[in-house]
């Protein structure tokens, strides 16, 4: 598993000179950029951190696929708020350091390599393009992975990046198209990566549901079951779900992080889940490399992954804020909508080309994300990770 070279325009250095420019606006710079969460982490999370400080799972070394709390924890949460049981579709589960390792190691445990294609999205998450690189394996590229005529008959191809909700577009893949994906990965012998961070941040619906009230999202997008018991969320849909897979976990992988729904992306918790035969062989090679979740934090992780109340109020949070984004930057002038989910506004450049907008934006202390870090030079991504106060000040400034 030698590293190869990689290219990439995700350079985060290359917009200081747009943040000086903002932080010597009046009101200073309001950062809209990096997706980084600003919230508390839950008071369950962090009590579970302290409590297993000098537990053995800290003084000893970790199990790399996760202590038994952990485990229960992730099969309750699948179940629980995905539909999915694991055993039942002969899936494992194995805990990562944060799910960009996740990415990036992906095409290398999957031992991928020169010759091999792995087909992704034009506008996404720059990490699946240097994951395939660093294998020395070859992106291509389309413009809609649900479109599956535009690269089943490729050759050579032995993966497919899908992620819904989408960073940076918001988007939502069906059900039914997302079974479609899985049935033709599965005729040429490719296997699904289904980057899913952002399920539980699901816009749709347009609200959140309260507990008996039934877990099906107003467009009846949500697989999740009902949980009388708890807060109840919609959630988007999940390559295991029994009617998108059927019934059976081979040839996929999904990927899901805690790094938004709890705040913890400093923790480093999220996981794979899938194909029992990959993810047990990812297993052994993580462990050989010491990619493992320090002890405590897989205490801290599972107690994330049972507090859904904690996630209940961080969606009104996002929910929040997005409307408020969407608002203020329609005044403005763009042309711009609600996401489906994740957590960010994806609009056009009002002048075409996002470095012209940066550096407009810039001059009132407003600094988006540049399109050209997801593979779209003409558009902009607004991050809804920063406090109330942070962007109400850019809303005032939008509007005025």
């Amino acid at each position: 598993m030698g590293f190869h070279a990689y290219s990439s325009p995700y350079d985060w250095s290359r917009i200081a000179g747009y943040k000086a420019t903002a932080k010597a606006a009046p009101g200073g710079m309001v950062d809209l950029s990096v997706g980084s969460p600003v919230d508390p982490v839950p008071a369950s999370v962090q009590q579970a951190l302290v409590a297993s400080a000098d537990a053995a799972n800290a003084h000893g070394y970790p199990v790399t696929a996760g202590s038994t709390d952990l485990k229960e924890a992730m099969d309750a949460w699948f179940r629980r708020i995905r539909g999915v049981d694991l055993k039942s579709i002969n899936a494992a589960v194995v805990p990562t350091v944060g799910s960009k390792e996740a990415v990036a190691l992906m095409a290398s445990l999957l031992h991928l390599g020169p010759g091999d294609v792995v087909v992704q999205p034009k506008v996404s998450y720059p990490t699946y393009e240097i994951g395939t690189q660093l294998a020395g394996a070859t992106v291509l590229k389309v413009d809609d992975v649900a479109d599956v005529e535009s690269w089943v008959d490729e050759p050579n191809i032995k993966a497919i990046w899908v992620n819904s909700p989408c960073n940076p577009t918001g988007e939502v893949i069906g059900a039914d198209w997302l079974a479609e994906i899985v049935a033709a990965a599965r005729r040429i012998g490719a296997v699904v990566l289904s980057d899913e961070c952002y399920a539980l941040m699901d816009w749709r619906s347009g609200r959140a549901k309260m507990p008996g009230a039934g877990a099906q999202s107003d467009d009846g997008g949500s697989n999740e079951p009902a949980a009388a018991e708890s807060f109840s969320l919609s959630a988007t849909p999940c390559a295991l779900n029994p009617q998108v897979c059927e019934g059976s976990a081979d040839g996929i992988l999904v990927l899901y992080s805690l790094s938004k729904q709890s705040n913890m992306a400093g923790y480093r918790t999220a996981l794979i889940a899938g194909d029992y035969r990959l993810v047990r062989e990812m297993s052994e090679y993580r462990k050989q490399i010491g990619e493992i979740i320090p002890g405590p934090v897989q205490a801290a992780m599972a107690a994330g992954l049972r507090d859904t109340a904690a996630v209940h109020e961080q969606w009104g949070r996002y929910h929040r804020r997005l409307t408020w984004l969407v608002d203020a930057l329609g005044a403005y002038g763009y042309q711009v909508r609600m996401p489906a989910g994740a957590l960010y506004v994806w609009v056009k450049a009002k002048s075409g080309d996002c470095w012209t907008d940066m550096a407009e934006l810039a001059k009132i202390g407003i600094i988006p994300s540049p399109g050209e870090f997801y593979g779209a030079p003409a558009y902009l991504r607004f991050s809804a990770t920063a406090t109330d106060e942070a962007i109400q000040s850019a809303c005032r400034r939008l509007v005025a």
